[in-house]
């Protein structure tokens, strides 16, 4: 797969590629999109017993990617923002181009994988396929606010997690999104330890809240938990402030994005 020579130049062989809908760079979606990961026959060997994942790693090569770039402002993210050294960011532009992206798996079939959430252009080359386990998650990590500019793009960021999280999209899941994203509006990052969090309502809610907040019950408790079926609420509390939102109708596909938040809300917002 790989070859190193005695000038420590390291040689890849791809052992697939990307057939993607996505032609340019900035054309790819921040969640990325639905694409098929074609594998070269000689590798298909190494597909046996795939489908038994449902999330996978895939590495790749991002050969249309600038590789003379050390800092960069995330642009496609928030041109206000300020800049990043590429190492720690998920730029594409990179003195190595190696891309990672976590992906759902859909579908296997002979050698052809079809994947949703590939960040990801058409034939792109692929370097590697990893299964994603369990023990690499690490549930409330310290990392930088890459607060993209537009609320567009946070409910698709939002949504994306949500849907990795719960697993199952339904109208609380939408719900919970649209409440993470009220909460975003009033304090920044929800991953934020001195962010607390209160859910009553439903268990399906309760999850979906505790997915895109990241709020544990301890080490700094910060996630409070009230099951009931007749209110659909969450408290979020922060430097002395408190935002209390509670629904006011039901939410559905229909009026998940073309509803405005006090339509859908009550919004109590305390300093």
């Amino acid at each position: 797969m790989s070859e190193c020579n005695e000038t420590g130049i390291i040689t890849l062989k791809p052992i697939g590629i990307i057939r993607s809908d996505f032609q340019a760079l900035d054309n790819v979606p921040i969640g990325g999109g639905t694409s098929q990961i074609e594998i070269f026959p000689e590798y298909k060997d190494g597909l046996l017993r795939i489908e038994k994942n449902s999330h996978l790693w895939i590495q790749m090569w991002f050969h249309k990617a600038p590789r003379d770039v050390l800092k960069v402002v995330p642009g496609k993210v928030n041109s206000n923002l300020p800049e990043y050294g590429v190492f720690g960011l998920r730029a594409f532009g990179r003195p190595n181009p190696i891309a990672l992206s976590l992906v759902r798996l859909e579908q296997v079939k002979d050698n052809l994988l079809w994947v949703s959430g590939l960040d990801a252009i058409n034939e792109t080359p692929v370097l590697d396929i990893k299964p994603y386990y369990e023990q690499e998650i690490v549930f409330s990590p310290d990392t930088p606010y890459i607060r993209p500019l537009k609320r567009e793009m946070r409910q698709q960021i939002f949504m994306k997690q949500a849907l990795l999280h719960h697993q199952e999209k339904c109208d609380q899941l939408l719900l919970g999104v649209r409440m993470a994203l009220i909460a975003d509006d009033y304090f920044g990052q929800l991953n934020s330890r001195e962010l607390k969090l209160t859910v009553n309502g439903s268990p399906c809610l309760a999850d979906v809240l505790q997915g895109l907040s990241n709020a544990r019950l301890a080490n700094p408790p910060r996630f409070r938990y009230n099951k009931t079926h007749e209110l659909q609420q969450s408290i979020w509390e922060k430097d002395g402030s408190s935002l209390i939102i509670t629904v006011k109708q039901p939410i559905t596909d229909d009026n998940f994005f073309n509803t405005d938040d006090q339509q859908l809300f009550i919004i109590d917002f305390k300093e």
